[in-house]
């Protein structure tokens, strides 16, 4: 038996909780999912997700909202607050691509090209948070897990479009492998690390 079928045996219940929760999402989780994601790069989850409370409670979705003020301790801030106005601006056009294309691999084509901020990573992770399947957040966790259990060689400098779907693909072949859905897996090898099942 495989190491991490064991681990897998003991956080299953868990881990299936939380991708059945992400599958149940309102036009509100979706705006906020899409924002999380905007806020994650070089930042910790937890705290961007904090940042995200904050903005929710004030009403950024619904009211005229600069939300410099909610990040402006964050790295990158400038960015990520542009990035965030223009999301917003966007948010009708995103959830009419979400309703017309069912094809998270189409879905996430689209969501790289036409919004800001967003590489394949990122698309990945707002896709998964809102309920999608098979598609790869190759964040350093899980590009480390890759590398432990030998599915990749040594951890990338670089992401390109090219080299990211091929690893995407070396991982769910992996996943296959050792017969556990690639977005369970992905959960565990960020619970490994960080200890808990976060987003």
């Amino acid at each position: 038996m495989h190491a991490l079928t064991k681990e897998y045996s003991l956080t299953r219940k868990a881990i299936f909780q939380r991708l059945e929760a992400f599958s149940r999402v309102s036009e509100d989780d979706i705006f906020y999912e899409l924002c999380f994601c905007l806020l994650t790069p070089q930042s910790k989850g937890k705290m961007a997700w904090g940042r995200i409370e904050k903005l929710k409670k004030a009403g950024f979705k619904d009211r005229h909202i600069n939300p410099h003020r909610f990040i402006n301790d964050m790295r990158f801030h400038n960015h990520k607050n542009n990035y965030l106005l223009a999301a917003k601006q966007q948010f009708p056009l995103i959830l009419q691509k979400l309703q017309e294309e069912k094809n998270a691999f189409q879905l996430r084509e689209w969501l790289v090209e036409h919004i800001k901020g967003y590489g394949y990573k990122e698309a990945s992770h707002f896709l998964r948070n809102i309920g999608y399947r098979n598609l790869a957040i190759l964040d350093r966790h899980i590009l480390k897990n890759l590398v432990r259990h030998n599915v990749i060689q040594e951890l990338p400098k670089t992401l390109t479009r090219k080299r990211y779907l091929a690893i995407e693909q070396q991982f769910l072949a992996f996943a296959k492998q050792v017969n556990i859905p690639m977005d369970a897996l992905d959960i565990l090898f960020w619970s490994n690390e960080t200890g808990e099942i976060f987003k």
